[in-house]
């Protein structure tokens, strides 16, 4: 075998694994969106999306968009972020949480920007996904309520990493 090939060979495989990755990843930040929304359960529709972890988003499926890399090309093989768009409000107004998955060995561990890691095993049906769902739940009601009690005592102004609002798609020029 030439060296050209062996370094084919090894690319092909790196790549493998890249797309191993992201498809495990992918199918697992899909569950967690459809299991969020599942948990806060508005009675009025789609409560959470997949959007992308920085930078402007609207609230809606982006699909490949919604993923730090993308499905197809040459892929490196590293964590991928994504955003769960949450709605906070009847009036639709929605609130990005981002956050980084790997694989440390058979396991996935999901870190939430500015909050804290999950471990889940695929497929995910196996284990029991509502702990993770309860704390993006608090991790969001927190944010509010910990912004409401910073503004009673005069100490507000602060925004915290990991949050970001919708641009309001809806608005009327005055």
């Amino acid at each position: 075998m030439s060296r050209f090939d062996e370094l084919i060979t090894t690319v092909e495989a790196y790549q493998a694994l890249a797309a191993e990755n992201y498809n495990r990843i992918r199918s697992l930040a899909e569950e967690m969106r459809a299991g969020l929304c599942d948990y806060i359960g508005a009675a009025d529709g789609m409560c959470v999306h997949l959007v992308p972890p920085k930078g402007p988003f609207e609230p809606r499926p982006h699909g490949d968009q919604a993923f730090s890399l993308p499905p197809r090309g040459f892929r490196p093989l590293v964590p991928i972020s994504f955003g769960l768009a949450v709605r906070v409000s009847k009036a639709e107004d929605w609130m990005r949480v981002s956050m980084e998955c790997r694989k440390v060995g058979e396991v996935f561990i999901i870190e939430i920007e500015d909050g804290a890691k999950f471990e889940f095993r695929l497929p995910l049906r196996d284990q029991d996904p509502e702990p993770f769902h309860a704390h993006v739940f608090s991790h969001v009601l927190n944010w509010f309520q910990e912004n409401i009690e910073r503004y009673e005592v005069g100490d507000y102004g602060t925004r915290e990493i990991g949050f970001d609002f919708a641009d309001d798609i809806n608005a009327q020029p005055a």
